[in-house]
């Protein structure tokens, strides 16, 4: 016997919901760790974005979306996505310095 559509789609929905409030999370927890990043490079005067990193972040992403079977393309866009916003953290902690 089948489950019923309705069924089917409440449960999908749930996982669904529980995934976006670990994601909700884990990304204030990413978004913790970076914060305290930019202080410390607004205490030593170091510049907001670090260009090598960031690229070797894209392209560990990059892999690891592959391996995830997630696109690439994807995950790249999310990072900067991301890291747009943490530099933006980071310029406003050296800005008020």
């Amino acid at each position: 016997m089948t489950e019923d559509p309705s069924a089917t789609l409440t449960r999908l929905r749930s996982s669904i919901d529980n995934i976006d409030a670990a994601l909700v999370y884990l990304l204030a927890e990413r978004f913790k760790a970076t914060k305290q990043v930019g202080h410390l490079k607004a205490e030593h005067g170091m510049p907001a974005s670090d260009p090598a990193r960031e690229e070797q972040q894209v392209a560990r992403l990059r892999s690891l979306a592959e391996q995830a079977d997630l696109d690439p393309a994807f995950a790249e866009k999310w990072f900067n996505f991301v890291v747009a916003e943490v530099i933006r953290h980071h310029t406003e902690a050296a800005d008020s310095r």
